[in-house]
């Protein structure tokens, strides 16, 4: 399978980025898998055998807009996928109730000249199949298990007849399943997108884009955007870039979480943060990091803030540890907190799920302003084969600045058997800016 080949850029080894045409082939062969070889696995496990998707063109639900090819860039019309699992370790049989084949992941099971009703030749389908369940994607708790539209689930409702509507369930935790779970082909990619948000922000905290005194922080963020651009990439959410420096100035959870930051001239001693995401190949990024812009005569970040960072990647390992199978969002939140405060560190924990969606489906491990537990979201349990933006901060207070500060660090990690792994490392070092 064409992924990625090695080139350097702007003085950082990075990923080339594949073209449109080669990207179109890449998300092809791996959608052609997980409906393959991932969808019959998740479909035994949560007991769906009927699995129904319907949008109308420009208003998609999300986990549909994931299963079309890459030159489907919306729905057509009115399409409507049915996904039926025959058990018996049959294949799934996959059909578009449309006009068209959906290329060749969905064979064309409708043919308005001899049944002019999309949703009777919808009910015929689900006559010739009898299921058992099913399963739509419709949820209280999870926006992107909740998909179909109101419109859509009123005239699918009132098309079917009772004993079919009996059976309609939601699908929320297929749905969840299909977003969150990685195939092996995505985890071939998935570093090489990370790498290059590593690179890019490497090259943004250097002296390259960076003068001190000169530079504010929205040029930096502006250069993000750009440079996402130029390697036709773009960003899931606007980058942010902060100061915390010694001064009066407190930290502010609010501007700290919202991207509503002044602009800032960045200057020596100045502690940098970055907030960076990319999306490529259908999969997302989300990174933070941080840098220190050395003072006149200095080599190196002052001990206070070294040590302060020590503590975020201490925090990163309590918290990874915690990682099992079976557990809830909030089960590892608790304890990790727990853990993290009994060892001197005052901890904010605050991790997502990542893929198909930068802010994705799956366990909820905390939310900045609720670190006693997330309900519903924080008490679904953590599955293997599954991505995460493992974001966090430690406080610690610096009796040289004479406040609290905030060491705010996101990698994104992947977990399966053998634990949480980095997809690309982690910060372990501050980026350091030279005066000049």
């Amino acid at each position: 399978m064409l992924i990625l080949a090695s080139t350097l850029f702007a003085g950082y080894s990075q990923a080339e980025v594949l073209s449109m045409r080669e990207r179109a082939t890449v998300i092809d062969d791996i959608l052609k898998d997980r409906l393959e070889n991932i969808l019959p696995q998740l479909m035994e496990r949560e007991g769906i055998d009927m699995w129904i998707l319907i949008s109308r063109e420009y208003n998609e639900d999300p986990v549909l807009k994931t299963m079309l090819p890459a030159t489907w860039l919306s729905a057509r019309r009115r399409t409507i996928l049915v996904l039926f699992n025959p058990g018996k370790g049959q294949p799934i049989e996959r059909l578009a109730v449309s006009r068209y084949d959906v290329d060749s992941m969905f064979r064309k099971g409708w043919n308005k000249e001899q049944q002019p009703n999309q949703w009777q030749r919808l009910v015929e389908l689900i006559q010739q199949k009898n299921p058992q369940k099913i399963a739509i994607n419709k949820s209280d708790h999870f926006a992107l298990a909740d998909g179909v539209t109101a419109t859509e689930y009123q005239e699918l409702m009132d098309a079917l007849p009772s004993e079919l509507s009996s059976k309609v369930v939601s699908s929320q935790n297929l749905a969840i399943a299909w977003l969150e779970t990685r195939s092996p082909k995505e985890m071939q990619i998935y570093p090489e997108l990370i790498k290059i948000g590593h690179s890019l922000i490497a090259e943004a905290f250097s002296n390259q884009v960076i003068t001190p005194g000169k530079t504010t922080t929205e040029d930096v963020v502006w250069w993000l955007r750009e440079k996402s651009r130029e390697l036709k990439l773009i960003n899931w959410f606007h980058p942010s870039v902060s100061i915390q420096r010694s001064s009066s100035v407190k930290f502010d959870h609010l501007k700290a979480f919202t991207g509503t930051n002044v602009e800032q001239v960045i200057q020596p001693g100045d502690l940098l943060h970055v907030d960076f995401g990319l999306v490529y190949l259908r999969l997302n990024s989300d990174q933070q990091q941080h840098a220190y812009v050395l003072k006149p005569g200095e080599t190196d970040a002052p001990s206070y803030l070294k040590e302060a960072f020590a503590k975020a990647n201490q925090l990163q390992d309590i918290f990874t540890q915690n990682f099992k199978v079976g557990r809830t969002g909030n089960q590892v939140l608790k304890m990790s907190r727990q853990q993290a405060i009994a060892q001197g560190i005052k901890p904010s924990i605050y991790t997502h799920p990542i893929g198909y969606h930068g802010h994705a489906a799956g366990t909820t491990l905390g939310m900045w302003d609720s670190q006693g537990g997330v309900p519903v979201t924080g008490d679904y349990p953590l599955h293997y084969n599954t991505a995460y933006s493992i974001e966090l901060n430690a406080a610690s207070f610096i009796p040289e600045w004479k406040k609290e500060i905030r060491i705010m660090l996101e990698e994104n990690a992947f977990f399966d058997k053998a634990g949480v792994r980095y997809l690309d490392g982690r910060q372990t070092r501050l980026h350091l800016i030279q005066s000049q």
